[in-house]
């Protein structure tokens, strides 16, 4: 079912959606200090293309605190908003509401992606 799931996601939304996490990662990569703030958005862009079967565990401590404040002002918010939009858009049907629960999944990602880490649901 996670198979079918994530195919469904790739062909309706989560290619635009794990594009966003590539292009934030190579503008980040553009400077020296931005390398680990980019290495985190390919980790993420991987986790958009194929989210069924995954979750995110949100924890870190001060750096990742001023990591996402810096991140929330340049990409945080927009990513946030396309997510929570998208996800209010698949909620429109019943059928579309497992594909809006990832949305919404993946705007709170967008607002505090580190510190987070993507863990496999076993089940």
């Amino acid at each position: 079912m996670r198979l079918i799931g994530n195919v469904l996601w790739f062909l309706f939304g989560g290619f635009l959606c794990g594009l966003e996490w590539l292009i934030a990662g190579v503008i980040c990569c553009i400077t020296i200090i931005g390398i680990p703030l980019g290495k985190q958005c390919f980790k993420f862009a991987k986790m958009s293309f194929a989210p069924f079967g995954k979750d995110v565990e949100f924890g870190g401590g001060a750096p990742s605190l001023l990591a996402n404040i810096i991140w929330i002002i340049f990409f945080g918010i927009w990513m946030a908003i396309s997510n929570f939009v998208f996800g209010l858009l698949w909620c429109i049907t019943i059928i579309g509401i497992p594909f809006g629960k990832q949305f919404f999944k993946l705007a709170k990602l967008s607002l505090m992606p580190f510190g987070a880490e993507v863990v496999k649901i076993e089940k």
